[in-house]
């Protein structure tokens, strides 16, 4: 069972398990073993991820992409929703690093027809974690994941925009058969 550590306004929850007592759980020891919720200033929303990944945190939420900078320019108007997990673990090779993992659904426009249509994903990435600029280069030429720096604090919704910067299509279509236009594709 986790042991839910803190809450933060914008539907972040930070938890570790029981057998990982930390200062972000001991001020909740009278709790073991059950789910509390404190209240947590809105303006932390950061989180050790190297200690998330030692302990085998949680740290999830959900965003209005509309509220992402760099992604919200490239969504039409409508609901759309993320729901996200970063979960603290490691690598085969027993380094630290994270999984982040994105679900939800946003409206795109169709560079075919101009119309909106939902798109929906659900996206899993590992990444590395470095201490220091030395170790994020060693770390990047020596393995096919991606390389965080992790020297001070990190914030989710950063890394949640990053990978839902790499997980929007380049040109949004709907499929052949959904899509209005009279303009067709064609591969030969």
């Amino acid at each position: 069972m986790d042991f839910l550590t803190a809450f933060a306004a914008g539907g972040m929850i930070l938890r570790f398990s029981p057998r990982a007592l930390s200062p972000y759980s001991t001020a909740f020891a009278w709790g073991w073993g059950q789910r509390h919720m404190a209240s947590h200033k809105a303006s932390r929303q950061r989180f050790d991820a190297v200690r998330l990944a030692r302990e085998k945190g949680v740290v999830e939420g959900s965003v209005d992409p509309h509220r992402l900078s760099r992604v919200a320019d490239m969504l039409s108007d409508g609901p759309a929703s993320v729901v996200w997990r970063i979960e603290g673990t490691s690598d085969p090779a027993g380094r630290p690093a994270l999984r982040i993992v994105l679900t939800g659904s946003v409206m795109l426009e169709c560079q075919r027809c101009l119309d909106d249509f939902a798109w929906g994903f659900d996206v899993a990435t590992d990444v590395l974690l470095a201490h220091d600029e030395a170790e994020l280069a060693a770390l990047d030429a020596d393995s096919s994941l991606e390389v965080v720096l992790a020297d001070s604090e990190l914030d989710p919704l950063a890394l949640v925009e990053d990978e839902l910067v790499l997980a929007l299509p380049f040109a949004p279509r709907h499929a052949d058969a959904a899509c209005d236009s009279n303009m067709t594709t064609r591969r030969t």
